[in-house]
């Protein structure tokens, strides 16, 4: 099967009550098409990698490590059942709602070419929240979501453009360290062997490295 973007989804502003920012861009709507760019820095930079899409909490949501976010349908399906409700595309704040794409089995620094422009890379796990709690109005959401441990993967642009709905997505590079999203959500998770591995194997840069590592130390000081 043919990886596509399913569904090209971007949010606006709209009241937040799950926290005290008071606002979010979680409740993403399909659109045809959009422009996708390297965002900047969490702090003082444009926010979302999507133009158009709203970003709020920009103290954990945004920058260039976090530049789109990315869900396959069939992980949603599998919700579906689950939950015994219908889940349209976009209900989990993803941009890019995928099919044919294993995105939880990517690999931290995978590349993938959407389109004809785009390069995206593999960033790390969605690390679930109360907004998303708030969102989804499912009692003990946060812990089912984290038991599954499928959280779809934040990105990165490498390469900026026009993307599509309907768009052939392609894994063009992999890295050799066989680091999984779904273990380096484990490891944020407090999964100390998790985090280890995920260090050792250089797998995570910046920010996202340097929590980790205080985590790791934290809990072994």
């Amino acid at each position: 099967m043919t990886a596509r973007l399913h569904s090209l989804n971007i949010g606006a502003s709209e009241p937040n009550p799950a926290k005290k920012v008071g606002v979010t861009g979680i409740g993403k709507k399909p659109v045809d098409s959009a422009t996708l760019r390297a965002p900047g820095p969490k702090h003082g930079g444009l926010g979302s990698g999507v133009v158009g899409d709203f970003v709020a909490d920009v103290k954990h949501h945004g920058g260039d490590q976090q530049a789109v976010y990315a869900f396959a349908r069939e992980e949603l399906d599998a919700w579906q059942e689950r939950l015994g409700r219908d889940l349209a595309d976009g209900l989990f704040g993803e941009n890019l709602t995928t099919t044919g794409l294993d995105v939880d089995g990517a690999l931290l620094g995978e590349r993938w070419a959407v389109g004809d422009e785009v390069v995206l890379e593999v960033c790390g796990p969605r690390v679930p929240c109360a907004t998303f709690q708030a969102r989804m109005g499912e009692r003990g959401w946060i812990k089912r979501f984290t038991e599954v441990g499928r959280t779809g993967a934040y990105l990165a642009v490498v390469t900026g453009g026009e993307v599509r709905r309907g768009d052939v997505i392609e894994v063009v590079s992999r890295p050799d360290h066989g680091i999984t999203v779904p273990e380096s959500f484990r490891a944020f998770m407090g999964d100390l062997d998790a985090a280890r591995r995920v260090l050792d194997a250089g797998a995570l840069t910046g920010p996202d490295a340097d929590e980790l590592r205080e985590m790791v130390e934290r809990r072994t000081s």
